[in-house]
């Protein structure tokens, strides 16, 4: 809500800086994480597979509803090229659920973690999530 003068964006051409970034090393940042408590996936091993179908269908009804022809659902000047931008960059998709579509920025915070201290040892990043059955 406040502005403070003396922040700042480091570029000016930030937009255009993440783009080749993302080009470059298909690592973006990760917006959201949920957890569950480990006793409550060993009690109830669905809860994580539960949690990961409902927000894959939740993201699938927002990225629908972004893209209703009928009337946007933001009124931001350029939505539709933006839109066409995300889908030439991302594929349609700028946070993908799952391993493999993030391995390459789950493979960078194991190794920052590493280097600053704040893990013993890098860990295969297999290892950060619980197995969701019956999912692809």
């Amino acid at each position: 809500m406040r502005r403070n003068p003396d922040i700042r964006l480091l570029f000016a051409d930030h937009h255009e800086r993440e783009k080749d970034y993302y080009r470059r090393t298909r690592i973006f940042p990760i917006m959201h994480l949920v957890a569950v408590r480990r006793e409550i996936y060993e009690q109830h091993p669905f809860v994580a597979t539960s949690l990961y179908r409902a927000f894959c269908q939740a993201k699938d009804l927002a990225l629908q509803k972004m893209r209703y022809p009928g009337t946007l659902r933001y009124m931001l000047p350029w939505m539709r090229s933006e839109i066409a931008e995300i889908d030439e960059v991302f594929g349609g998709d700028p946070w993908p659920y799952g391993i493999e579509p993030n391995r390459a920025t789950l493979e960078a915070l194991v190794q920052y973690l590493a280097e600053q201290g704040l893990i013993e040892t890098p860990v295969p990043v297999e290892k950060l999530f619980v197995p969701t059955f019956g999912l692809a």
